[in-house]
C-alpha cells in the first residue's frame, strides 16, 4: 500500500458585506466600503464581498443612462484600487 503526502490548502475567511448605501452618493458610498474593508481585514478575512452597486448605490433609475453616472462610478473605484488596505 503506498501512502502519499497530503497537502492542506488553509481555510479563507470571506467577509460578506450589504452596507448602507445611498444612490448617487460617490464620495460616501466609497468611505463605507473603504470602512468596511478596513474592518475586515481587522476580523481576518482575506475575502471582502460586497453588492454590485455599492459605488453608485441603487435607485439610480433614469441616472444609469448619463454619463457621468459612469464616470463617477469609474473615478470611485480607481480611487478604491489606490488605497493601499485594499
Amino acid at each position: 500500500m503506498e501512502t502519499a503526502a497530503v497537502e492542506r490548502t488553509p481555510l479563507v475567511t470571506v467577509a460578506a458585506c450589504n452596507l448602507d448605501q445611498w444612490a448617487l452618493d460617490f464620495d460616501g458610498n466609497l468611505e463605507r466600503v473603504l470602512r468596511s474593508i478596513r474592518e475586515a481585514k481587522a476580523m481576518g478575512s482575506r475575502y471582502r464581498l460586497g453588492p454590485e452597486l455599492e459605488l453608485c448605490g441603487y435607485g439610480c433609475e433614469d441616472h444609469f443612462l448619463e454619463h457621468d453616472t459612469f464616470l463617477h462610478c469609474d473615478q470611485s473605484l480607481a480611487a478604491l484600487l489606490s488605497v493601499s488596505s485594499t
